[in-house]
């Protein structure tokens, strides 16, 4: 428990899904994301890494982006992408802002390689939902 409360204070004091980067000692950890999301968002490989071994849910929701796999595709993280779908990220999964990786890597980076590397992984180029409609919309 030691760890989590450690990441909740480093939430509380600068949360990356806060957009007005104010603090908030309010959160708590139901309010807050996972872990792993919020390594994933930073793109540090090495704690995925670390997380992933130890267990974390690769699939947890929650967060602006709605899981890890596609706050990495907010950041065109790719050597983190990769560990989170080598370890199961279901790289369509609806949720978020974006609806999908691929429509949130589409968006406005528009990175070749980490949209490749999700379509070298089944994402759905037609899936529908999120903020642009599809990934098609979202590139344009």
């Amino acid at each position: 428990m030691q760890g989590l409360e450690r990441t909740l204070n480093w939430i509380r004091i600068h949360d990356l899904d806060d957009t007005d980067g104010g603090s908030s000692f309010e959160k708590t950890l139901s309010t807050v994301a996972a872990p792993l999301y919020y390594a994933a968002y930073a793109g540090l490989a090495n704690i995925v890494s670390l997380l992933l071994k130890r267990n974390a849910d690769v699939n947890a929701q929650g967060g602006r982006f709605g899981n890890a796999l596609q706050a990495a595709a907010f950041g065109n993280h790719e050597q983190v992408m990769r560990l989170l779908l080598d370890n199961g990220a279901e790289v369509n999964a609806q949720c978020g802002f974006y609806s999908n990786a691929l429509q949130r890597a589409a968006a406005f980076r528009g990175d070749g390689q980490v949209v490749r590397l999700l379509l070298d992984n089944g994402a759905d180029i037609n899936a529908e939902g999120g903020y642009f409609s599809n990934a098609l919309q979202a590139a344009a």
